[in-house]
């Protein structure tokens, strides 16, 4: 790739909440692939220390941030939302917070941590940075990615002063980039999603979305994309912090297809179908990060007691594929028909 300095046109991408781990980069990066830290929801010293411990692999690497965009929660929704989730919470044995709270995750302290101990790359998602900042890496000797959902967030993101793009398709597990998180994302196939981005700038991209073999590779490499980015098929591999319960709902063949939902954290995201997205889809108001916030630590004792169907478990259309072997082998195999 002339973008990223990788053997591969092969990217692991950043996935916040534990999947993505030191071990895991250096297994992608052994094997040809270029990896990326999640630096989203991480105090800026816990972002500190991955980095300070990534610069031990000796490859290049890149950290992912989030831009949160400006807006604030209907408060009657979120009440309303409060309290229909008190049956969850009291069989977790979790009380919920009523009081709404937004940041915007130490973005500028991130950002200034960067520009005085740079890395290879930095990637946003979510929303777009101050051009100002993205003069600022671009000073530091970073490259800097956007993560874009359509043709005009693409536009948006040319006009800052973005290296390249990551054009994400609905299929991807987890949050979807959108800039617009009241907008759910409409079908489409990543590789057309490429086209369409190739039309409208004239900028390295990079497609992500329903990774699930070679052969999706393959048609988004042959969309105009430089490089394809998995984070589905990484989940199970040996090297991920992916959670034991995760991982189980991953290989369940209860759960039979994703959905891309609010119920979780007030974006749209893609995980498996589960009892708490059919309970909260439809009534779950807009608003990350106080959805995020509110919900945390009912996901995290759902995690802990080992239940799936009140944890948020990201996966993309192509979970089935995600294989139990080695980060590299996985790699390889994406790899085989390029």
């Amino acid at each position: 790739m002339t973008l990223l300095d990788s053997r591969l046109p092969l990217v692991a991408a950043p996935m916040a909440g534990g999947p993505s781990t030191l071990a895991l980069a250096g297994a992608v990066s052994a094997a040809g692939a270029f990896p990326f830290l999640a630096g989203g929801n991480l105090t800026p010293e816990a972002m500190a220390a991955d980095i300070a411990a990534a610069r031990g692999l000796g490859t290049a690497f890149g950290v992912n941030l989030f831009v949160v965009p400006p807006g604030e929660i209907d408060e009657e929704a979120f009440a309303a939302y409060v309290v229909e989730l008190g049956e969850d919470a009291a069989r977790l044995g979790v009380a919920l917070d009523p009081v709404p709270h937004r940041d915007d995750d130490h973005l500028a302290a991130k950002l200034a941590l960067l520009r005085e101990n740079p890395v290879p790359v930095v990637s946003f998602t979510f929303g777009l940075p101050p051009a100002a900042a993205v003069s600022a890496l671009h000073e530091a000797g970073t490259t800097v990615l956007a993560s874009v959902t359509d043709a005009a967030e693409a536009g948006a993101a040319a006009e800052c002063g973005v290296d390249g793009l990551v054009v994400q398709g609905p299929s991807a597990g987890g949050h979807s980039a959108t800039h617009h998180p009241s907008r759910s994302p409409g079908p489409i196939r990543t590789e057309e999603l490429v086209r369409q981005v190739r039309a409208a700038v004239d900028l390295p991209l990079l497609g992500a979305g329903g990774v699930d073999g070679p052969v999706a590779v393959r048609r988004i490499l042959a969309a105009g994309a430089e490089g394809a980015v998995t984070g589905t098929l990484l989940l199970r591999t040996d090297e991920a912090g992916t959670s034991r319960t995760h991982r189980a709902a991953l290989a369940d063949p209860a759960f039979g297809e994703t959905v891309l939902t609010r119920a979780f954290t007030g974006r749209p995201a893609r995980s498996l179908r589960n009892e708490f997205i059919d309970r909260h889809h439809d009534t779950a108001p807009t608003g990350y990060p106080q959805v995020h916030h509110l919900t945390r630590p009912l996901r995290r004792a759902a995690g802990a007691a080992g239940d799936p169907q009140r944890l948020h478990l990201w996966a993309g259309t192509g979970w089935r594929s995600a294989p139990e072997r080695s980060a590299g082998e996985v790699i390889s195999w994406l790899a085989s028909e390029i």
